[in-house]
């Protein structure tokens, strides 16, 4: 049973590449959602519909169905606190599958036939961009917890994980500055990998940083040898892996057993929490990096109290992740936002929605009302024996968001596509 009483950090203080190209320099317009349909959601009894889609099946159910997880976590916490201006709340939880079209479908019946308040969920960025014009055609909220490659902005999604600038270039600077000088990069075959790895490469060229090759391999790909020798051969100082879903388990016993080790040349990931750690296994991957705004072993009571309140509901074997923290950090800001505006009603809750504030396991998060990003620390872990991954670096602060790149002269071409 969980707790009934508030969790102590809640507090408020106020496709394809032919989707990406179309999609990437989306940004948010005032009067998008003027013309959209109104939303149907019935909030005049005692009991508000949420919804969820989360991948519990398909390439990506290995690092979906943990998020799934924690938002059900956050749901039961706020129903045993009350629930939100005083309704429970009523989840609905649906399978992406790992597939775009089956999101975009299920985002449909959410907001259109279930008539949800709001939507949490989503993984890839092609299951988000598919998504996209079901929301703002009904003006409805997608809370959208995952890491990405930025360049977008909508008014109908709040993203609650890190864009570029609070996760991919706090990555290389922190590379430059252990002196490395060349990268090899390798992805999963859709688009927040490609996208990253185009910035990688404009970072690089201002950076005085070879690239020494790029591959990719589709989702749920599970022959890497002939990758990881191009690999090998190629010496790099260190790999730039956006490798996502189930096969990173693939990718990284084919390197442990190539003789590759963090050593000699070490991977700093974009999709490798603890999760994916349990699943891979920690002797494949002692010593390699990541880079994320949450670990399991953050030192702070608000982050013991989520670790301890998700074992106690899922098991005391079970871990906390980014992609989970940052899931479970969404419900909560979604009913913080519902506070201040008093209201369920989705244009009351933009107007208000800058600002919001509060204070959660990976730290201090504000939305930015320009963007509808969040302010996050970014943070380099280092992979240890435990499975535990432990941070070596840290920004100090919160980072503004800065999805399409504007402070970075180097990334002027990027921000106009």
């Amino acid at each position: 049973m969980l707790s009934s009483r508030r969790p102590l950090w809640a507090t408020t203080t106020a496709v394809t590449m032919a989707v990406l190209l179309t999609a990437c320099g989306s940004r948010i317009d005032d009067d998008a959602s003027a013309s959209a349909a109104e939303s149907c959601a019935d909030t005049s009894g005692d009991t508000v519909k949420v919804g969820a889609i989360n991948s519990l099946s398909g390439a990506t159910a290995i690092n979906e169905t943990v998020i799934a997880d924690a938002i059900t976590l956050a749901v039961d916490e706020i129903n045993a606190d009350g629930g939100v201006l005083g309704k429970q709340l009523d989840l609905i939880a649906e399978d992406g599958a790992s597939e775009p079209t089956v999101f975009a479908e299920k985002a449909e019946k959410l907001v259109g036939s279930d008539c949800v308040a709001a939507v949490f969920g989503g993984y890839t960025s092609a299951s988000r961009k598919a998504m996209l014009p079901v929301f703002e055609d009904r003006n409805a909220l997608l809370y959208y917890g995952q890491q990405y490659e930025g360049l977008e902005s909508s008014p109908n999604i709040y993203y609650t994980g890190a864009t570029t600038n609070q996760q991919i270039i706090p990555a290389l600077d922190y590379l430059k500055e252990q002196g490395v000088e060349s990268l090899y990069l390798v992805g999963s075959d859709y688009v927040f990998p490609q996208t990253a790895n185009r910035i990688v490469k404009e970072y690089a060229a201002a950076n005085g940083i070879e690239i020494l090759g790029e591959d990719y391999t589709p989702l749920g790909s599970t022959d890497f040898s002939t990758i990881v020798n191009k690999i090998r051969t190629a010496d790099a100082d260190a790999v730039f892996n956006v490798v996502v879903g189930d096969s990173l388990i693939a990718f990284f016993r084919e390197y442990s057993s190539a003789g590759l080790t963090a050593e000699d040349m070490p991977t700093i990931s974009m999709a490798v929490g603890e999760e994916e750690v349990r699943s891979i296994g920690a002797s494949d991957l002692e010593g390699h990096l990541t880079s994320w705004n949450y670990y399991q072993t953050v030192d702070s009571p608000e982050n013991a109290e989520f670790v301890a309140a998700f074992k106690e509901e899922f098991g005391e074997d079970r871990v906390t992740s980014d992609p989970m923290e940052s899931a479970y950090t969404a419900v909560y800001l979604w009913k913080a936002m519902v506070e201040e505006a008093g209201s369920f009603d989705v244009p009351v809750i933009q107007e208000v929605a800058g600002g919001t504030t509060i204070t959660s396991p990976e730290g201090t998060v504000t939305v930015d009302g320009e963007n509808n990003h969040v302010t996050k620390t970014a943070r380099i872990g280092e992979i240890g024996a435990d499975g535990q991954i432990n941070t070596v670096w840290d920004s100090g602060e919160p980072i503004e968001p800065d999805p399409y790149l504007e402070g970075y002269d180097w990334a002027t071409d990027l921000s106009a596509n």
